[in-house]
């Protein structure tokens, strides 16, 4: 038994939208709970079994697995008929794993510190800023469509989500913004954006 533990307008919202892409949203329950946003809304949600109150939270008969990066990677593993990651002896498969890694591991980090206008020598030694990584995104970008080359995968979900959410984040590159143009126009999004207005109408 498949559960996902969602609130609308979340980070929770890509897991959804990656569940569309899967086909797979008829094969896991989603339980909508709240959460404690950033502008102080929300409350901790007793019926969510992530132990710090947030989401998304997947649990797959009882097991509980958090953090999107690793949900991302066990769903795609779980339905690998969509083609949504590179499987185990793809040659692209140690790509795309970087890619998994270098989101949670550098971008977060880099767009929250860009967000609160923090600074710090260690913060740019250790994650480097947002020149860095968009230079990064630019040098994979230029050559293909997409992050692992010529089809849309999970990590350009992932990768392209906090643009779609932050667009003042969105790095001043031509390739980047068709990128995440290409992106945004994945059907999957705005099933999502519909799906998330309904559930939290009905909240």
């Amino acid at each position: 038994m498949l559960t996902l533990f969602h609130a609308p307008r979340s980070r929770s919202s890509r897991i959804i939208t990656l569940l569309r892409e899967l086909d797979a949203i008829d094969k896991v329950e989603i339980e909508i709970v709240d959460i404690t946003r950033g502008d102080g809304s929300g409350r901790k949600d007793p019926r969510n079994p992530h132990p710090e109150g947030k989401v998304p939270v997947l649990v797959h008969d009882g097991v509980v697995i958090w953090e999107s990066i690793a949900i991302i990677q066990y769903l795609t593993d779980l339905f690998p008929e969509k083609n949504m990651a590179p499987v185990a002896g793809d040659p692209q498969r140690g790509r795309y794993l970087s890619w998994l890694g270098w989101y949670a591991g550098v971008v977060e980090p880099v767009l929250i510190m860009q967000a609160t206008g923090l600074s710090h020598h260690y913060f740019d030694f250790t994650f480097r800023g947002p020149s860095e990584m968009a230079k990064r995104l630019e040098d994979a970008l230029k050559d293909s469509p997409y992050l692992v080359g010529d089809r849309y995968t999970a990590i350009d979900l992932l990768l392209h989500s906090p643009f779609a959410w932050y667009p003042a984040a969105t790095p001043d590159s031509e390739v980047v913004k068709a990128w995440v143009e290409r992106c945004a126009e994945r059907p999957s999004l705005q099933w999502t954006t519909d799906y998330d207005a309904r559930t939290a109408a009905a909240a």
